[in-house]
């Protein structure tokens, strides 16, 4: 949750955040929800992952404990080099400097794991992100989504309806898992909200 938003009047300063702390959606442990997709098989060993806006989560280096090869961005200097020093010893893990809606790879990935990244960035940018996510993935990668749910209006976080995802996520260029298949995690530093987790297919 870690990008800044150029179209929206309050851009947020995440480089900021990271000084003071002042980080609600940061979890004391890895998200659970690596836990149900490892166990599913979904991140498995040899697999190239791609975790855009990682800001300091500690889900990179859990990947790559598990034998991953992650690549990680964000464009908080703190941030990417919190990131560096966790997976410093990881050879197949790498930190990117950079605008995480802006930057490709050279080679696509085979996974996309997505926290807390889409909900930072004001709506208008959606496009982008969508844009991005499509990019960096090869012809059968999977988006690892985390959609926040939210009813209040405004953000960060912005909540991240199913609706409002499948519109963004369209058919034509994304298969969607069947609705019933989404698993909630509440978020213990947002009241509680849930994050839904669903695996999007890129066309």
């Amino acid at each position: 949750m870690s990008e800044p938003d150029s179209v929206h009047p309050t851009t947020v300063d995440w480089q900021a955040r990271f000084e003071a702390d002042d980080t609600p959606w940061e979890r004391a442990g890895v998200h659970p929800a690596i836990a149900h997709w490892c166990a599913a098989g979904v991140l498995a060993r040899g697999l190239s992952v791609y975790v855009p806006g990682c800001g300091r989560g500690l889900e990179p280096e859990a990947m790559a404990a598990a034998g991953l090869a992650v690549t990680a961005s964000d464009s908080a200097p703190s941030a990417a080099a919190d990131q560096r020093r966790r997976l410093r010893a990881f050879d197949t893990a790498k930190v990117i400097d950079a605008d995480s809606l802006e930057w490709r790879p050279p080679t696509p990935f085979d996974l996309l794991y997505e926290q807390t990244f889409l909900c930072a960035i004001h709506p208008r940018r959606r496009g982008a992100y969508e844009a991005m996510a499509y990019d960096v993935l090869k012809p059968g990668g999977r988006l690892l989504a985390l959609f926040m749910q939210k009813d209040e209006r405004g953000g960060p976080p912005y909540g991240c309806s199913l609706p409002a995802m499948q519109a963004l996520f369209r058919p034509a260029r994304w298969d969607w898992p069947e609705m019933a298949s989404f698993v909630p995690f509440p978020h213990p530093g947002l009241s509680g909200k849930p994050e839904l987790a669903g695996i999007l297919t890129r066309r």
